[in-house]
C-alpha cells in the first residue's frame, strides 16, 4: 500500500476492503452496505481527500446484499461510482460518467 502512495491507516476512516488489480493499476475502495453506508457523495469526497497522495487511480464500489437493500440508499450513492450486488454477482451498476468500470480521471 505505502508503494501506491497509501500512507493513511486510520481504521475507522478507510473503506470495508481495499484491493489493487495490478493489471489494470486500480485500487478498489469498497463499502459493504450491511456494516456501513454506501459511497454518498460525502464519502466519496472524504475517500478521495484520505487517498489524495494515492499514485493509482481508484474505483469506488458500494456493496449490498440485493436489489431491495439497494432500494433504500439509491438516492444518496455517489455519481461516478459502481454498485455490486451479491445476489447478481456477475453484473455491477454504474452511476454515471464517461466510462464504465474504471477510474474517473481528475485532469
Amino acid at each position: 500500500m505505502k508503494e501506491l502512495g497509501f500512507s493513511v491507516f486510520a481504521t475507522d476512516k478507510l473503506p470495508d476492503v481495499i484491493a489493487f488489480l495490478e493489471e489494470k493499476n486500480w485500487l478498489f475502495l469498497i463499502e459493504a452496505v450491511h456494516s456501513a453506508n454506501p459511497i454518498s457523495k460525502e464519502r466519496h469526497i472524504a475517500l478521495e481527500d484520505l487517498t489524495k497522495e494515492c499514485t493509482v487511480p481508484r474505483i469506488y464500489v458500494s456493496v449490498f446484499k440485493d436489489m431491495g437493500s439497494l432500494r433504500k440508499w439509491l438516492i444518496v450513492i455517489s455519481w461516478e461510482s459502481e454498485v455490486w450486488l451479491a445476489e447478481s454477482p456477475d453484473h455491477m451498476i454504474h452511476f454515471d460518467g464517461i466510462k464504465f468500470l474504471g477510474p474517473y480521471d481528475t485532469e
